[in-house]
């Protein structure tokens, strides 16, 4: 369910909604699980109606895949109790969480590496999180030029900057006892997961974008 079908993807049936006549993500759902799928996309969480008719086909044995919109992973946890799920639901049902951001990458013809003074190295690793031991790395990174293959803006393509929130035990009982999604952030971090800035941090390490690439993205995250 999409909208609109943006790609016609071979071996999948997609179907657009259409709300002016009444059928809405929440009906085309209803229609798609009378037909017993294996695996549904809902194109967007919207509402209260849609999320309970997710969350309980995701309880039935069908695989569900939808988008929400929301700051980090542990939002979309969040997100999901602000719609009037029961957390119970949500923690048997909900088995990972991606958030993604997309930055600009850095033109290959044209990158040159960076000259940054050490109050600005300072200032990105304080908003990054990144650990000062990272320090070193920060002498071989990219900075975009601009050229006739990039028309002059240093940047080609877009690269992709990832958070995988897995839901396990220690998250399901955070889920059920209504923790906010901060403190479900700090679990998630004891046991590994990676943030959003230390994914970009990462593309910056192997030359795929510039630091101000992910200064301006970490920025919009803390407006």
């Amino acid at each position: 369910m999409e909208d609109p079908v943006e790609y016609e993807v071979e071996g999948v049936n997609q179907t657009q909604v259409h709300t002016e006549i009444g059928f809405t993500f929440a009906s085309a759902l209803r229609h798609i699980l009378r037909q017993d799928p294996d695996v549904i996309m809902v194109g967007e969480v919207r509402d209260s109606e849609t999320a309970d008719i997710a969350i309980r086909a995701a309880l039935t044995g069908h695989l569900v895949l939808s988008t929400l919109h929301t700051n980090d992973a542990p939002g979309a946890l969040t997100r999901l109790i602000d719609m009037e799920i029961e957390p119970f639901l949500i923690a048997s049902a909900v088995e990972l969480i991606i958030a993604q951001r997309l930055v600009r990458r850095l033109c290959p013809k044209c990158a040159r590496p960076a000259k940054l003074t050490r109050e600005f190295r300072t200032e990105c690793f304080h908003a990054l999180g990144i650990s000062p031991t990272e320090a070193d790395y920060a002498v071989d990174i990219l900075e975009p030029v601009g050229c006739e293959e990039c028309r002059g803006l240093g940047f080609r393509g877009r690269v992709g900057l990832f958070e995988i929130l897995r839901v396990d035990d220690s998250i399901h009982d955070l889920i059920v006892k209504k923790h906010s999604s901060r403190e479900i952030r700090e679990r998630a971090l004891q046991f590994g997961m990676t943030t959003l800035q230390e994914s970009g941090w990462s593309q910056v390490k192997l030359g795929r974008t510039s630091i101000n690439e992910i200064m301006r993205f970490s920025h919009v995250e803390d407006q």
